[in-house]
């Protein structure tokens, strides 16, 4: 009996507990739908700060959870994604190749070859964008024990995709770097070559240049050259050379310094697979006798071997994390060769991605532009919305969701997004691609929030004003809000970090000690600073120590593009960052800070570190030590980056370009350089198709002869105080001047 009374007395608590109200603690329901209009108020919040709000934008969020849209603003209307067009080809890629895809790479030899000498081995390539030097290494040991032993000639086959190498959006762009490389059914190495750099014993002395991999593809122009410990002004050009390619090294490197690699693409891919297979296989014990010839290989030639890639699944982590666009454009033309029949075309790959999108998807044709695969440059245009609805399909389709999910990148831990979202609940709980192009900044991908609830968003931002950090910080908070949903904090959380990452000058003695320890950290090269630097950057204020925390960034690897990006993005000329490193140089009596790293990446040729230099110089402009620190900058970019500076110049303010131009002169005077090659730049700029250029080219041409022999005139002696000579016996300036080559060198 006292069981039984004490189950009653517990089933009518347990009754009056349902039943009456229970003051402040809201239904499921209720909760829910106060943490929707907090993430609504948050997200509005970043979107109507600046530049947000003068940006073209759109963004829509849906909860996987139940299918209700969470936030939409602008999310049908068209714009530039950038990167994020590689969701769409990965996409339709996996589904249409399937995880376990492998591409081949056959290699054959004549018919009555009798399997130790061949008069011919013939390398059949099917698009394979994963061979790298270490692979083709593992092919050739494969070549050698199948018997083979002598070769007469290797003929390259291209033929599995057709000879358009580059599709449209990347003749918008004249660059010679790694992400501008082509596509080939025979490729090695993403179609770049590692061009390695190091100094000679001596100052003054030859720089080494040593390429990865290393054939007879290459002819090398070394004109690099070992200068002082601030001596690291370079540049490497790539340039197609027939059948080979010519790489050009200019510049200076420190002595005693470590060694420097950068990568360019190459022009023609079966060639440099073919070259750099005959130095294998000549290296392994495989005498190769002739030559390395495109060609299509014969029916009845005799299959040796097939080397197979890793399965789909992996590559296409590559694309996504580290935004491949080799990789991209590689699968539309596998997939237009695989479903429409060889030759791969990318007219068939946009055909097959279309496809996919209208039959599987659900986005009609024509409700989008769609010109190539990996979003560069100005030719593809998605909504927000549409980019949801692929996330949506892909995670509903449960044998490939995992494979897809698995290729973006992790917020805080890998890929593009490594370095973004630290010390936000958005750290590995966001997967997503980035996308970024100028003034084009985007975001899409997956989010399970800190409550539980999960999330598919895109984010895309285009046609911003100034530059592209407060964009991207805008976009993680937005990112950051979402993972916040369900957290103690809140997404209002991540708002207020924003808001607390506003600018703010601090004492000077406190700027000249945080300025000599990160200058102290950048001047060890060591890439382990990076994760503390990182760290700092993030949660300094003052524009000035930020500067030289992003300087110490990219000193620490100068090959890391978030590094370059991230200087870029706080390196400005204004008195709150160049004006105020000044003075702190004139303090601690070195160069200012920032500054050389800024002229060494203007003298790689980057353009937006070329328009930085120009409105330094600007800036500089009634200071002496400043000016003359400038002009000899101005002329280390242009021995290195000619053409590029010419560009720059013709894009410049007037203001900008008047004062550049001045220390431009004495740049070119102090180098004494008979033959600089920014006069042979010029004059190919003279005779440019573009109309426009070439007139520009001509006035420059004009201006700089002029201020040229202004600088190297006599200067006109004081004249003291008290003698006063009459004013038709002092001479202003200098004479009529003639263009000769003493006034124009190298002209």
């Amino acid at each position: 009996m006292q069981v039984h009374r004490a189950r009653t007395l517990l089933a009518v608590t347990v009754v009056l507990f349902v039943t009456l109200p229970r003051a402040g603690v809201a239904a499921p329901d209720d909760k829910k739908r106060a943490e929707r209009e907090a993430l609504k108020a948050s997200l509005m919040q970043v979107l109507q700060r600046e530049p947000l709000n003068a940006s073209r934008v759109g963004v829509h969020m849906m909860s996987l959870d139940d299918g209700t849209v969470v936030f939409s603003h602008n999310a049908d209307e068209l714009l530039n994604p950038a990167s994020n067009v590689k969701l769409v080809t990965s996409a339709a890629a996996l589904v249409t190749l399937g995880p376990e895809y492998r591409f081949e790479t056959e290699f054959l030899v004549e018919a009555e070859s009798d399997g130790l000498k061949a008069k011919t081995l013939y390398v059949r390539g099917k698009g394979d964008p994963s061979i790298t030097t270490e692979r083709l290494y593992g092919m050739v040991g494969d070549l050698f024990h199948t018997g083979l032993r002598e070769v007469q000639d290797i003929i390259v086959d291209d033929a599995w995709f057709d000879a358009e190498r580059t599709p449209p959006g990347f003749d918008q762009e004249d660059s010679d770097r790694a992400y501008m490389a082509p596509t080939g059914a025979l490729s090695l190495n993403w179609n770049a070559v590692g061009v390695y750099l190091r100094p000679g014993d001596t100052l003054g002395a030859k720089g080494v240049v040593e390429l990865e991999p290393q054939s007879e593809f290459f002819v090398v122009e070394n004109a690099l050259t070992t200068g002082n410990a601030r001596a690291r002004r370079f540049s490497v050009a790539s340039d197609a050379a027939g059948a080979q390619q010519k790489i050009i090294v200019r510049g200076q490197v420190p002595q005693g310094g470590a060694y420097m690699s950068v990568y360019k693409k190459i022009d023609n891919p079966p060639m440099y697979f073919g070259q750099t297979l005959k130095q294998m296989l000549n290296a392994r014990g495989v005498k190769v006798k002739g030559k390395v010839k495109p060609g299509v290989t014969p029916t009845k030639a005799k299959l040796v071997y097939v080397s197979h890639s890793d399965t789909f699944d992996i590559i296409l982590k590559r694309l996504n994390k580290l935004s491949s666009n080799f990789v991209a454009e590689t699968l539309l033309k596998a997939m237009g060769a695989e479903v429409r029949g060889v030759p791969g075309t990318f007219a068939k790959g946009i055909d097959v991605v279309e496809d996919f999108l209208a039959r599987e998807v659900g986005i009609p044709r024509g409700t989008y532009v769609m010109k190539n695969g990996s979003g560069l440059n100005d030719t593809n245009r998605f909504s927000a919305a549409q980019f949801d609805r692929i996330l949506r399909y892909m995670y509903e389709r449960f044998p490939l969701a995992p494979e897809y999910l698995s290729s973006l990148g992790i917020a805080g831990k890998d890929g593009t997004l490594k370095y973004r979202f630290d010390g936000t609940e958005a750290v590995g709980r966001l997967r997503a691609k980035t996308g970024t192009l100028e003034n084009v900044s985007a975001l899409s991908g997956y989010v399970q929030a800190a409550g539980g609830e999960k999330f598919i968003f895109s984010m895309m931002v285009n046609d911003y004003p100034g530059r592209s950090g407060p964009v991207v910080r805008g976009l993680d908070a937005l990112g950051a809000a979402v993972a916040s949903v369900g957290s103690t904090m809140g997404p209002g959380r991540a708002v207020a970090e924003l808001a607390s990452g506003e600018k703010s000058s601090s004492p000077q003695a406190e700027v000249l000690s945080r300025v000599k320890t990160y200058l102290a950290l950048g001047s060890q090269r060591d890439a382990r600073n990076i994760g503390f630097l990182r760290t700092a950057w993030r949660s300094e204020r003052d524009p000035a120590v930020r500067a030289v925390v992003a300087e110490s960034l990219y000193q620490s690897n100068p090959q890391d593009y978030l590094g370059v990006r991230t200087l870029l993005d706080s390196y400005s000329a204004g008195t709150d960052v160049y004006g105020r490193l000044r003075a702190v140089a004139r303090e601690l009596s070195v160069e200012v800070p920032g500054l050389g790293s800024m002229v060494e990446l203007a003298a790689s040729g980057n353009a937006e570190a070329l328009s930085r230099v120009i409105e330094l110089a600007s800036a500089a402009s009634g200071d002496a030590a400043s000016e003359t620190e400038m002009a000899e900058g101005l002329g280390a970019v242009a021995r290195t980056a000619p053409e590029e500076l010419v560009l720059a110049l013709k894009g410049a303010s007037v203001k900008d370009r008047e004062v550049t131009t001045t220390l431009l002169a004495r740049g070119l005077v102090l180098a004494s350089e008979a033959e600089h090659p920014f006069w042979k730049a010029l004059k190919k700029s003279l005779g440019s198709t573009d109309t426009k250029l070439a007139d520009f080219a001509r006035s420059l041409d004009g201006t700089l002869s002029r201020k040229v022999a202004e600088e190297k005139a006599p200067k006109p002696q004081q004249v003291p105080a008290q003698v006063v000579a009459p004013a038709s016996a002092v001479q202003l300036g200098p004479g009529p001047i003639e263009r000769t080559a003493e006034t124009r060198p190298g002209g």
